[in-house]
């Protein structure tokens, strides 16, 4: 007889990757799930992802603390310098999440986050399939945290590789 077990992780626990531009907690991660990686993250003040869309992968973002200014839609003209002004056809525009905000991004729709305020913000993330977010991650925190501006060569060949087509650019203070 097979025994299965479940995965528990305690508050406070996972393994971190952390850079000045973020703080990454693996909760879940390909080794434990077939469907999804799940990270609990730390978006420190003046931090913006850039707008960018998957092909293959779905997201989950759950706002725990502080607040987010997020994007999830097409809109009308994709300019190239401020997602916060985007908006879709049918007037969405983008919306101040604060904690129990749900944002679901299906492959091929066009998503953001910054952060906006002076305190950090903190989100559960849950992207599916694993385990390239996780690996994403690792090698984002790597080229951020060699201290400067961020090396946008680099991390635009990094999300080519992880499936992330980058439509406006990172930002970090």
């Amino acid at each position: 007889m097979t025994t299965t077990e479940g995965l528990l992780v305690p508050p406070g626990h996972g393994r971190v990757v952390q850079a000045p531009a973020q703080h990454v907690t693996f909760k879940v991660t390909g080794s434990h799930s077939r469907t999804a990686s799940t990270f609990e993250v730390v978006v420190p003040p003046g931090f913006d992802v850039g707008a960018h869309v998957h092909t293959r992968s779905e997201e989950l973002f759950y706002v725990l603390e502080g607040e987010l200014d997020v994007l999830a839609f097409e809109p009308r003209v994709r300019t190239a310098d401020n997602w916060q002004k985007w908006e879709s056809s049918s007037g969405n525009r983008v919306v101040r999440a604060t904690p129990g905000t749900v944002i679901v991004v299906p492959p091929g729709c066009p998503h953001a986050f910054a952060n906006p305020t002076d305190a950090p913000a903190k989100m559960f993330f849950q992207a599916s399939p694993p385990p390239d977010h996780e690996r994403y991650f690792e090698e984002l925190l790597e080229i951020l945290g060699e201290g400067g501006p961020p090396d946008h060569e680099a991390i635009e060949a990094l999300r080519k590789r992880y499936d992330i087509e980058q439509l406006t650019p990172l930002k970090h203070r």
